[in-house]
């Protein structure tokens, strides 16, 4: 599971501070403890004088070396048990053992190589701040309302547009809950407002939750930054845009809402199939949303790019009317 740059950057920060806090507050309450047991600042500088005999026992030779050494481990161990008596008496067990953000790394957010659990929290976290800023809030399955949802039959169909969007609800739950699913990729199509953002929003808190990498992006703002790190002259804004691109390319979901909406020409008929086959190549996963129909996606992408959606992702149809305009009228609440 892996995180953006960005993400990882954020929780590394939030971890230092973390780090910062834990040791003030632990500074604090050795400060109060000194004050109201003064033998524990003397044990304190008593053991830091038995580390200074340790350190000489480097120097020394043979058996002195070893008097020495058996002398300091004595006498730390004959403090480090008093001092542990005096906090237990005083302030209760493990009064001191809270001076450690994270028990397994001691706050450094790693084990050797690798990331322990307390940063891979904090990554998930802030990924789950992000994921909602860019849905537009955390939709939860739980909010989809099928009764929005006429029970009828869809035009030319004996098929009620209910039952089909309450399979779709079934399906998408499903997909999260299981995610990586055994069909990874997903093309949501139908017209506008029936609910393919907020389905879209819903698997991606959802398997955000679950601790994999969700990039969750309006397609105009995709091409957007996959256009800057390909053309910027600017630094600064090259970096970050590289940045979103490895995101695009290394995240365990890809999201790409409102695919069409984008302006159209040769570099994002380029970008939309390197981005397409690079993730079907990783075997990574990836939903697009789409308001266009089969003949105009047929007019506006190149015949690769629609090989691909049809041979390689699941095509899952919304039916209804705009559930906004609707509202608007007054016919739902």
């Amino acid at each position: 599971m892996g995180y953006s740059a960005e993400v990882l950057k954020r929780a590394r920060l939030q971890l230092e501070s973390n780090n910062t806090e834990m040791q003030a507050r632990a500074a604090m309450r050795l400060h109060q403890a000194y004050n109201q047991i003064p033998r524990l600042k003397e044990i304190d500088g008593q053991l830091r004088r038995t580390m200074v005999l340790a350190a000489q026992a480097a120097f020394a030779k043979g058996d002195e070396a070893h008097a020495i050494m058996e002398k300091a481990k004595q006498a730390n161990m004959a403090l480090q048990q008093e001092r542990k008596a005096l906090a237990d008496t005083h302030f209760g067990p493990g009064y001191f053992e809270q001076d450690q953000l994270c028990d397994n790394c001691g706050g450094s957010g790693y084990i050797g190589s690798t990331m322990c659990h307390c940063l891979e929290e904090i990554c998930r976290q802030e990924q789950k701040k992000e994921v909602s800023l860019l849905s537009c809030g955390q939709n939860r399955f739980a909010d989809f309302r099928l009764d929005f949802y006429p029970d009828h039959n869809a035009p030319d169909t004996n098929v009620s547009i209910r039952a089909v969007m309450t399979q779709n609800l079934k399906f998408c739950k499903e997909y999260a809950e299981n995610f990586p699913p055994a069909e990874k990729n997903l093309l949501f199509t139908g017209d506008t407002g029936l609910g393919k953002t907020f389905l879209s929003a819903c698997i991606a808190a959802e398997v955000t939750d679950r601790g994999y990498s969700v990039a969750y992006e309006s397609a105009p703002t995709l091409f957007g930054w996959l256009e800057k790190a390909r053309f910027s002259n600017n630094p600064e804004e090259k970096v970050q845009a590289d940045e979103q691109c490895q995101k695009y390319n290394s995240c365990d979901l890809l999201i790409i809402d409102d695919l069409g909406t984008e302006l159209s020409g040769q570099f994002v008929t380029a970008a939309l199939y390197a981005l397409i086959n690079d993730r079907l190549l990783a075997d990574k996963a990836t939903i697009i949303s789409t308001n266009l129909g089969n003949d105009a996606l047929q007019s506006r992408y190149s015949a690769p790019i629609l090989s691909r959606l049809r041979g390689n992702f699941r095509r899952v149809i919304f039916l209804g009317e705009d559930i906004r305009v609707s509202k608007n009228k007054g016919t739902l609440r």
